[in-house]
């Protein structure tokens, strides 16, 4: 499928989000409002860069934000308390107030909520239906269903329901918008919705999108292996606050969280070195966050050497770009008539579709990808 420039300017493009009101996502929103008006820079975009000027994407300004949520602090108040937390610019709530209520009011009640009865079907067709009208309402040409939610343990072996994110995911299917999973929840990755997802001909990209500790990790492990160091251990710690930080004290949320850091050290150096990561819940530390890593490795002659990082971040302000610009991409591959899982992408996940998770082959992958769209203009 291809489309003229002036379609791809005056269509908009529609963003689901669910977890619509926690941190990322009022970061997403208040962000894409804050740059469209030339408030800010789009630090932290690539899709906003040369690269990809070419690529046809939907611009930021005709971005229109709804989702599902179980919690009711509106938007805009959620702006507020982000920006006395110092996540959001001192007085940014208040200049783009008009565009956060404007998305609070295309926010749907989430779910399941403790003591439904409704089954996985009915709880799809009723997610799949918000989603569904609010396309007419607003009259975008396609959406994209984004996860934004807080981690959710695994599935327990053999429960025969879908945990929630992977209703979502079923319900982005049948609405018949491109998917992301920011998150590392299970999403489309289940049995239940292989067939599904190669049915329905759409777009999908994921798992737990690549911030901080795992995004260094994809740039340090190639250090290693290239230059032939053996790494005998590697440790990790996390102090984390806010909804991340205590939905993560779950220990089988943490163990899904860490299954993507693990990778990307496997893929990388061939082996899983000694060493673990621990996640700590820090209420103070609200949406900032603090990765520690220790590197134990081997020089000429068997010297012993050791390499220690620390990163210290705003985990809001660090995934918002992100959501934005695999937002825009997912709508692009749409509108371009890709289907299925898009590994173009693994740039942004710690858990990616591709087979590469060093982060200079998923840039130039990126790029690439960036051009195709482009040729298909």
């Amino acid at each position: 499928m291809t489309t003229t420039s002036s379609e791809t300017a005056t269509a908009r493009t529609g963003v689901w989000l669910v977890g619509a009101r926690g941190s990322v996502a009022t970061t997403a929103v208040a962000g894409c409002a804050a740059v469209t008006a030339g408030l800010h820079p789009a630090t932290g975009m690539a899709t906003e860069t040369p690269h990809f000027a070419a690529a046809g994407l939907p611009p930021l300004s005709s971005l229109v934000f709804g989702g599902h949520d179980t919690a009711s602090c509106p938007l805009p108040k959620r702006a507020e308390a982000l920006a006395a937390a110092g996540v959001l610019p001192h007085g940014l709530a208040g200049a783009v107030a008009a565009e956060l209520a404007a998305a609070d009011a295309e926010i749907r009640p989430g779910g399941p909520a403790p003591g439904d009865t409704r089954s996985d079907e009915e709880l799809v067709s009723a997610f799949a239906g918000d989603i569904a009208d609010f396309a007419r309402r607003t009259g975008v040409e396609r959406t994209v269903v984004v996860n934004v939610s807080s981690t959710e343990p695994l599935p327990a072996p053999g429960d025969p329901r879908l945990p929630a994110s992977a209703l979502y995911a079923s319900a982005a299917l049948r609405a018949g918008c491109g998917y992301v999973n920011f998150t590392p929840s299970t999403g489309l990755r289940t049995p239940a919705l292989a067939e599904a997802a190669t049915a329905s001909g759409l777009p999908h990209a994921g798992r737990d999108g690549k911030t901080g500790q795992t995004l260094l990790r994809s740039v340090l492990a190639p250090m290693f292996a290239q230059r032939a160091l053996p790494v005998r251990a590697w440790s990790g710690t996390n102090l984390l606050g806010g909804g991340d930080g205590a939905a993560l004290a779950d220990p089988a949320a943490a163990a899904a969280k860490n299954a993507g850091k693990e990778r990307v050290l496997a893929d990388v150096l061939g082996t899983v070195p000694e060493g673990e990561v621990h996640i700590d819940d820090v209420p103070a530390l609200g949406d900032w966050k603090t990765a520690w890593d220790h590197v134990a490795f081997d020089g000429f002659l068997g010297a012993r050497m050791v390499l220690q990082t620390i990163w210290q971040g705003c985990d809001s302000a660090l995934a918002a770009p992100l959501v934005l610009d695999l937002a825009r991409l997912v709508a692009r591959a749409h509108q371009a008539g890709l289907c299925g899982p898009l590994p173009e992408l693994g740039f942004y996940f710690k858990d990616p579709d591709g087979p590469s998770a060093a982060l200079a082959e998923q840039y130039a992958d990126l790029l690439a990808f960036a051009a195709r769209l482009g040729a298909s203009a």
